[in-house]
Parts: structure tokens; C-alpha cells; sequence
């Protein structure tokens, strides 16, 4: 027992035991990093074969060779010609900025009213709200074809913003809801005694505070109506009032079908989500660890 006792002691074998830990780590994440790499590379192949595509001629675009022979940017030219692309665009730049904004005020409004107030059946409306995220949208679609209909806002934008101005996400709202729970109640009590009402509590107190959810949300928003192609195919009949999303399949419903100039337009497409998806990783990634860790 004495001998066991004091080369299990020995300083040489504990620092060779950490050593063949320290080993095992670093193997483990070379082996992790490894393998992320491979799946960032085949993650990363349907894009770069779209971008590659969008550069070649039509006998070229289902060819073995992924490299064009001479690349063609008049396909990009070809693209606003061919069709009204710019105004495309446009049309999806508007859908985009009022219906976001709609959502982040509302949301932050009807979370606001769930996390911080306190009123009769607030948890039995909230569980309601939550219960309509299992709602496929396909379900709504007929009625609220029907109303928009009834308003004569069909072949309008209007069907595409208004609605989320009333807070038509639940999961919106639910984000928020648990930020805003994860904020002390001491912030709105000193305000309140400072003489500040709910509203410019909402509005100067907590939203400030709330940056890293209100950019996850924003991101969400702008991700959902830049590439909603069902409620505009649905709503839309004119091409001048067609979005990017719709846009993009007008070149596939043509009579002579290019499919080159359908990746060039889908790449012009995809081309604003990414840059904005790479400046807002941070704010999206802090906002997601905030609101699901942070609620009481």
C-alpha cells in the first residue's frame, strides 16, 4: 500500500496524466474542427455553384466543368432588361422596412403588456398567442384572402405590411417577452416614481436596453418578408408590383426559359440577406443567448 500510495503522489506521473489529457483535448479539437470545415466546404458548394452558373452561357450552365469558359456578366445586364428587376427591388426594399418596423413596435408592445403589466387572464392569452404558432400560414390563407379582398388591397403591398403592425408573429412576441422579463422590475419602478408613464418606460427605458433582441427580431423579420414568395404569388397579379422573391420566378415561367439568368438574379437575391446576416451576427447570436436564458 505504501508503494501504490506514493507513485500515484509522484509529481512525473500526475504531470504525464495532464499530458495525455491536454493531448486527448487537442485531438478531439482538431478532429471537431476537422470535420466543421468539411461541412462549412459542402454548405458552401450549392452557392458557389450558383454564383459560377450565373456566369456561364446556356450550354454551359449544366456542363461537368463548374469554371465558365469566358464568363458572361451581360447576364447580369440581361437581368434588369429582360424585366423590371430594378423595380423589384424596390418593391421588396418597402415590403421589407415598413413591415419589419411594424413588427418590432408591435411585438415589443404586445410583449411589453405580457412581460411587465399585470391584468386578468395575461398568462391564459399569452398560452392562446403561443397555441397559433402551430398554425401552419397556409390555414389562414383563404380568410385572409377574403378580407384583403373586401378592403380591395389585392395587387396591392398592403397585404404584405399590414398585418404585422398588429404583431402577427407570435414568435416575435415571445422573444421579447422573455428579454423583457429578464430585466429587473426596479427599472420600471423608479421610472414610475420619477413620474414616467408605461410608454416612455417602453420606449426610454427598456428598449435601449433591448438592442441585442430587437437586431435578432430584425433579422428574423427582414429574412421572412425579403424571401415570402407564397403571400406575394397569392396577393400580387401585376409584374410592376412584384417582389424580388416573385421576380426571381417570372424567368422560370417564361416561354423561352434562361436558366443562367435565373442564377444571376437569384444571386443578386441572396447578395443583401448575406451582408446583412454577416453584420449582424453579433446582435443576432447575443440576442438569441438573452432570450432564451434570460426569462424569470
Amino acid at each position: 500500500m505504501t508503494i501504490n500510495t506514493n507513485v500515484a503522489s509522484d509529481p512525473l506521473v500526475q504531470v504525464g496524466s495532464s499530458g495525455r489529457r491536454q493531448l486527448s483535448d487537442i485531438l478531439g479539437l482538431t478532429l471537431l474542427q476537422i470535420f466543421l470545415t468539411i461541412m462549412f466546404i459542402l454548405f458552401l458548394l450549392p452557392f458557389a455553384w450558383m454564383i459560377l452558373s450565373s456566369l456561364k452561357a446556356s450550354t454551359e450552365v449544366f456542363a461537368v466543368t463548374w469554371i465558365p469558359e469566358r464568363p458572361r456578366w451581360q447576364n447580369y445586364v440581361d437581368v434588369f432588361t429582360m424585366v423590371p428587376f430594378a423595380r423589384f427591388l424596390l418593391n421588396s426594399a418597402i415590403v421589407v422596412v415598413l413591415a419589419v418596423l411594424g413588427t418590432v413596435v408591435s411585438s415589443a408592445l404586445v410583449a411589453y403588456s405580457f412581460a411587465r403589466l399585470s391584468w386578468p387572464g395575461r398568462d391564459f392569452w399569452f398560452g392562446l398567442l403561443i397555441a397559433t404558432m402551430m398554425l401552419p400560414d397556409v390555414v389562414t390563407l383563404i380568410p385572409r384572402f377574403v378580407i384583403f379582398r373586401e378592403l380591395r388591397w389585392l395587387n396591392t403591398l398592403l397585404p404584405l405590411i399590414v398585418p404585422y403592425w398588429f404583431a402577427a408573429t407570435p414568435l416575435y412576441v415571445f422573444l421579447m417577452r422573455q428579454f423583457f422579463r429578464g430585466l429587473p422590475m426596479e427599472l420600471d419602478e423608479a421610472a414610475w416614481i420619477d413620474g414616467a408613464n408605461r410608454v416612455q418606460i417602453l420606449f426610454r427605458i427598456l428598449l435601449p436596453l433591448a438592442t441585442p433582441v430587437i437586431a435578432t427580431v430584425g433579422v428574423f423579420a427582414m429574412l421572412q418578408h425579403y424571401q415570402d414568395f407564397l403571400n406575394p404569388l397569392i396577393f400580387l397579379n401585376q409584374i410592376e408590383q412584384y417582389t424580388v422573391a416573385l421576380g426571381v420566378s417570372y424567368f422560370n415561367d417564361s416561354d423561352a426559359a434562361r436558366t443562367e439568368l435565373i442564377f444571376a438574379a437569384a444571386t443578386i437575391m441572396v447578395a443583401p440577406m448575406v451582408l446583412l446576416f454577416v453584420s449582424a451576427q453579433r446582435f443576432f447570436v447575443q440576442g438569441i443567448a438573452m432570450t432564451g436564458f434570460g426569462g424569470r
